[in-house]
């Protein structure tokens, strides 16, 4: 006869274990995210109300409004009033993809306001994605690298945008999962997280090709091509509501001109950038030296660090890492965010093309497909942040300083620093990305 006490007991202890087995992949990116969050939550909330306004700024003040701010307003007005689109006006709401305003307003309906609403969704959204993450990597490699991905997405200075009412908390999440799903040929997954990343932002398209090439290329199963393509069910119902309200299917893509005039790499933009970070930005503005301590400045950076590496092997490893640690920090100093912009961009594509062997296939091709969309903008401005929500960049990062920790150390660090400052502007309502 079954004793009721001992399956009650069984079932509590393989409960037990289960949580046990769980808690390792939960902590440390719940730490991560707890930590960095604090960060930016002081900066926010209790620094900047003590800074005077700034110039083309506000003054922030404690509350829940400092989260919002640009594209947060967007969201606000779509849900309270829901799209709109005319071509007469200039820009519309219709650009901004539905799955966001779409669970915030869920959440409204039980009274909570849209600041409180919004904020809730995208910081849990990125906890989710953060712990997401780390099983992953962990799954495929071990801790060690699991920690740095999740700790290099965690704080990178863009990372502010997984805190305000912004979407790359929720994109991370529903493209992570995504990610994952396919690579344990989870296909009922691939195909619902893909779909909600395709109703959050138009990068989630980057999906789609990446999981046929991948699906193609090693052979698999004719359920991984049909959940390859019920990625793009979210845009395609985003789509159908488009036609069915405005009479035009592609009014989201339309509606991108009152932001841009022109679609393609933008060589102008990202040569200016590049200038200002070399001559300065009076100098590239003027056309010609006007300020001549910029130059100097920079030449004598770049020249030590050339020295530190000549002389590499007679100061030591220790001294090597500081002194370019140093010269870095002051290199941002001088050239400022510009610097941190083209380091993730093009830095970042560069570190994907030398992983290409070492994380997975669909993780590779979506990250090379997600920078054709973005760097083919017509725009220079919020790339970084697109680049950001790119994650097989950050599984990249947790390979690199999984071998390399000490430089780790040194650039979780530093990162902190900028995500401080990126919080308290923020807040005063000053461009970012």
């Amino acid at each position: 006869m079954i004793n009721p006490t001992n399956q009650v007991f069984k079932k509590i202890q393989k409960t037990i274990n289960k949580m046990n087995y769980v808690a390792p992949y939960i902590s440390f990116p719940f730490a991560m995210w707890l930590l960095s969050r604090l960060i930016i939550l002081c900066a926010m909330l209790f620094v900047a109300p003590l800074i005077p306004s700034p110039p083309n700024g506000v003054a922030a003040k404690f509350g829940w409004d400092v989260f919002s701010a640009w594209d947060s307003q967007w969201y606000h007005l779509i849900t309270e009033n829901g799209y709109e689109f005319s071509l007469e006006k200039k820009q519309n709401s219709v650009a901004f993809f539905p799955l966001f305003p779409l669970l915030t307003r869920g959440l409204m309906s039980f009274g909570i306001p849209f600041h409180i609403s919004g904020t809730l969704i995208n910081n849990f959204a990125f906890l989710a994605a953060l712990i997401i993450l780390y099983l992953w990597v962990a799954e495929r490699y071990d801790k060690s690298t699991a920690q740095w991905a999740t700790a290099i997405l965690a704080w990178c200075p863009y990372s502010i945008y997984g805190t305000v009412i912004y979407t790359e908390g929720l994109f991370l999440l529903c493209s992570t999962s995504a990610l994952r799903a396919f690579d344990k040929k989870q296909y009922a997954w691939v195909g619902l997280w893909g779909a909600l990343a395709t109703a959050t932002r138009v990068t989630g398209m980057a999906l789609v090709p990446a999981f046929l090439l991948t699906s193609w290329l090693q052979k698999r199963t004719l359920k991984a091509f049909i959940s390859s393509l019920a990625v793009g069910s979210g845009l395609f119902l985003y789509c159908l509501y488009c036609q069915l309200k405005f009479n035009d299917a592609l009014a989201f893509l339309h509606a991108q001109k009152g932001w841009r005039s022109s679609y393609g790499f933008d060589w102008q933009g990202w040569g200016k950038i590049l200038m200002e970070i070399v001559v300065g930005p009076a100098n590239a503005g003027s056309g010609y030296i006007k300020d001549f301590w910029y130059p100097l400045g920079f030449a004598t950076i770049i020249g030590c660090a050339y020295l530190l590496w000549l002389y590499r092997q007679k100061l030591g490893s220790v001294k090597v890492r500081y002194g370019f640690y140093c010269l870095w920090f002051l290199l941002w100093i001088i050239a400022g965010d510009s610097l941190i912009k083209i380091i993730l961009i093009f830095g970042g594509l560069i570190l994907l093309c030398f992983s290409i062997k070492k994380i997975p296939l669909a993780a590779v091709i979506y990250g090379f497909c997600s920078y054709a969309i973005v760097l083919n903008t017509g725009l220079t401005a919020s790339v970084e942040r697109y680049v950001y929500a790119i994650v097989p960049l950050s599984y990249a990062c947790g390979l690199l300083l999984a071998r390399y920790p000490r430089w780790g150390y040194l650039v979780i660090s530093f990162c902190v620093i900028p995500l401080f400052s990126f919080s308290i502007r923020f807040c005063q309502k000053l461009w970012l990305a």
